[in-house]
């Protein structure tokens, strides 16, 4: 497995990840606005992607989208990597998932990493709810995933 960073030094890389997201989140077709990805590759090819977009730099909170073709990518290195960029690099305080409440694999996988959950009514249009997860940086450095 590699890691592979888009951002603005990558244009290209990062269309590329981004687009890769967008096309196996259902609902995400208008993309996304001023963003960075990271990619998982195997044998050359993305099998999952991290999208951050709508950074808050004065609330130090940042959203991440998230999506893959394959169950083995969430690594210790890659989760390493997927939430330092946020509270490492870039000092964020929180960050913030948005998923449906149909997506009964990802709410699981967000609890298992320690997110909140917070299920608002309508949010994804009139007949779904969507659920807010968010990552606190001192609940995401108490998670075994951090324990040496």
């Amino acid at each position: 497995m590699k890691l592979l960073w888009g951002g603005e030094r990558d244009p290209a890389t990062n269309r590329a990840i981004a687009d890769f997201v967008v096309n196996h989140i259902e609902g995400c077709e208008r993309g996304f606005a001023q963003f960075t990805t990271l990619g998982v590759m195997v044998e050359g090819q993305i099998i999952a992607g991290v999208v951050y977009h709508n950074y808050a730099p004065e609330a130090g909170v940042i959203e991440l989208s998230a999506a893959s073709t394959s169950k083995r990518w969430l690594t210790r290195p890659v989760l390493k990597a997927m939430f330092g960029y946020p509270f490492d690099e870039i000092g964020c305080q929180m960050t913030v998932l948005r998923v449906s409440e149909e997506n009964r694999g990802m709410a699981d996988i967000a609890r298992r990493f320690g997110f909140t959950s917070h299920r608002i009514p309508r949010l994804r249009g009139r007949g779904e709810a969507e659920i807010i997860f968010t990552l606190t940086d001192d609940d995401w450095r108490a998670h075994p995933v951090n324990r040496h």
